[in-house]
């Protein structure tokens, strides 16, 4: 079927986007020598696994149960980091995974007998208390107060004992300038420690595969950390992997009148693409502009009570109809791995799209997915 035939709500996973954005990434672990990983905390439609997997390294996790869907679904390397780790959990995670990130030192001592016992890779993440995300503290892991990672002053050298690695991840959605700027005070206040190291992890945030993104200056810092130290590098994208390769299709119920024509729509800001009103973000729209830039301008809101569950205003060529499709793009990424069933919200489909524009459902959800979410 084509796109426009899918039920509503359904998420579209464009492959030949997605192969696109794997080609320049798989580019700069050739160029370089470096791994890259699959974030899933930010797309994981294990659907596309063995594409992804044909390109990419492994998988990184940020809990038991993605570490499950990296080791079952994707192979090659399981890498997790999480601010801290249950009792009930450490075992079976060790048992699945190839590096282990501690978010503390109190975290690596109490764990650390059962990861060498086990044989993993054990990893500490730091803070080098460089901000780089401006005015989005909701998103910047070296914020005054915040709970991520172990600063200079922390960092104990008798750890480097059990260390195989340190990790930094302070980047969303940046450009390797930022990256660069890291990465200076990452070496003034750790290098010390990096040439007792087997890998350094840079993590994520990297927009790798956005047009304007400076790949060479990513290259090059590569390339330095691992000839100055002689070790290996890893970066862990999520958002650079599935960037602009998804749609979330979504058809017009309602049409409600009062200061502004406001579009009543079967998909939800607040269940569907929670970022939303989270970061703030405006997602993309086909065919759709700025409010007040082409003639017909509209609220586009959703079926659930929440008042303020809008997505956003845009403006129209054309006079939009009950019962018409909008297809939201850029739509892979951190949409249905943050969906909920808020209002009895149906879970939209989730289809693939061949590089011909052919799409197949993969999975649809029903009353029995929200159910199973209650008791």
């Amino acid at each position: 079927m084509k796109i426009e035939q899918l039920p509503t709500p359904s998420y579209v996973i464009d492959q030949k986007a997605l192969k696109q954005n794997l080609q320049i990434l798989k580019s700069v672990a050739d160029r370089t020598g470096c791994k890259v990983l699959l974030a899933q905390k930010a797309f994981s439609m294990f659907a596309t696994y063995p594409l992804i997997s044909s390109y990419l390294s492994g998988t990184t996790a940020s809990g038991l149960y993605e570490a499950k869907l990296g080791r079952e679904e994707f192979g090659g390397e399981v890498h997790i980091f999480a601010p801290a780790f249950k009792d009930s959990e450490i075992d079976e995670i060790l048992a699945i995974s190839d590096h282990i990130v501690f978010n503390s030192g109190r975290q690596l001592e109490k764990h650390l007998d059962k990861c060498l016992r086990a044989g993993v890779s054990i990893g500490l993440r730091i803070n080098p208390q460089h901000s780089t995300q401006g005015d989005h503290a909701l998103y910047d892991p070296c914020a005054e107060g915040s709970r991520f990672g172990v600063t200079k002053d922390q960092f104990n050298p008798d750890w480097l004992e059990y260390l195989d690695g340190l990790h930094f991840h302070t980047l969303c959605e940046q450009n390797s300038d930022d990256l660069a700027s890291t990465l200076a005070v990452v070496e003034e206040q750790f290098g010390e420690y990096f040439h007792q190291l087997k890998w350094v992890n840079f993590g994520g945030g990297h927009h790798v595969t956005r047009e304007d993104y400076d790949i060479d200056l990513l290259v090059a810092s590569i390339e330095h950390v691992q000839k100055i130290y002689g070790v290996q590098v890893y970066i862990e994208p999520g958002e650079a992997i599935a960037l602009n390769a998804g749609y979330l299709v979504t058809e017009v119920l309602d049409i409600v009148e009062n200061g502004i024509e406001t579009l009543v729509l079967d998909a939800s800001a607040t269940c569907h693409m929670p970022d939303v009103l989270e970061m703030p973000y405006r997602p993309p729209l086909q065919n759709g502009f700025e409010a007040g830039e082409k003639a017909y301008t509209y609220r586009l809101s959703s079926n659930t009570c929440l008042t303020g569950d809008v997505i956003g205003d845009y403006s129209f060529e054309k006079p939009v109809a009950i019962g018409d499709k909008l297809y939201f793009e850029d739509m892979a990424i951190y949409s249905f791995v943050k969906n909920n069933t808020f209002n009895g919200m149906p879970l939209p489909s989730l289809a693939l799209m061949d590089e011909t524009g052919d799409c197949q459902l993969i999975k649809t959800f029903g009353y029995e997915d929200f159910k199973g979410r209650l008791s």
